[in-house]
């Protein structure tokens, strides 16, 4: 049984229709891959210049879930009053925060990130950043919002000791250009979901639990975008020598 996914979403995607993104299949979702909670965005909210309206509805939607649905909202840093918007979220139950730096155009260096990831750490909610939610040969003409940069991670690592990172549909490649570049102490900062990692015939999965180690995996499917099955399977096809992982708690980074 997995404790956590933090890596799914509800709602409707801007460039392709996704089926029954709803709360009520979701729990179905869950409970047919032996997931006992998710954390959970609201696709429409990346692509809207302001996220209030978009939480809102969020928090409406899972409300006859919350034993196993929490929300992970979305948070402008550019924003007027982002503060007050950050400690509303957590006074509503929020288990994280999500950002979407490469949509709003802001450089890997851009110190209202690096306020967010610091202020999120004080109220003890991680900061969720995914890599991608299309490959880049599938999106549609008009989504031109390019992929988080390493170095965006790498920033937001070195931000301090309180900045917890999540962050979801990254490569292996992508892992070791963040993960390599940091101190320990910066690495035990961030966590790596599983949903974009690679099982047979790269056994990209075996590669990272040999090197950076289970503990800064969690698992993750970026359900509705992606299919569940795919991480369970990737862990199932692991090689013999490769012992099956325990993932890290989400919902303990600031344990």
């Amino acid at each position: 049984m997995i404790g956590v996914d933090p890596s799914v979403f509800i709602g409707q995607y801007a460039f392709r229709h996704v089926p029954h993104p709803d709360p009520e299949v979701l729990v179905r979702v869950l409970d047919r891959e032996r997931i006992e909670r998710a954390w959970v965005g609201y696709l429409p909210t990346v692509h809207h210049r302001d996220p209030s309206p978009g939480n809102a509805e969020l928090q409406r939607l899972l409300k006859p879930w919350r034993t196993r649905l929490a929300a992970a909202p979305v948070i402008r840093p550019d924003y007027p009053q982002w503060e007050k918007a950050l400690d509303s979220a957590a006074s509503e139950g929020a288990a994280a925060i999500r950002a979407w730096p490469s949509h709003w155009r802001m450089a890997a260096d851009d110190l209202r990130l690096r306020d967010l990831a610091l202020a999120c750490g004080s109220r003890r909610l991680p900061l969720v950043l995914t890599v991608r939610l299309e490959d880049i040969r599938q999106r549609h003409p008009l989504d031109t919002a390019g992929d988080l940069s390493a170095a965006t991670v790498r920033s937001l690592a070195r931000a301090g000791d309180g900045a917890r990172l999540i962050v979801c549909a990254a490569g292996k490649d992508f892992i070791e250009e963040v993960h390599w570049g940091l101190t320990p102490a910066e690495q035990r900062r961030v966590v790596w979901d599983i949903s974009w990692i690679w099982g047979p015939p790269e056994d990209h999965l075996a590669k990272l639990l040999r090197t950076i180690g289970e503990a800064r995996l969690v698992y993750g499917t970026q359900w509705p975008l992606r299919l569940t099955q795919s991480p369970a399977a990737n862990i199932e096809l692991l090689p013999d020598d490769v012992a099956r992982p325990v993932f890290a708690d989400p919902s303990k980074l600031f344990d």
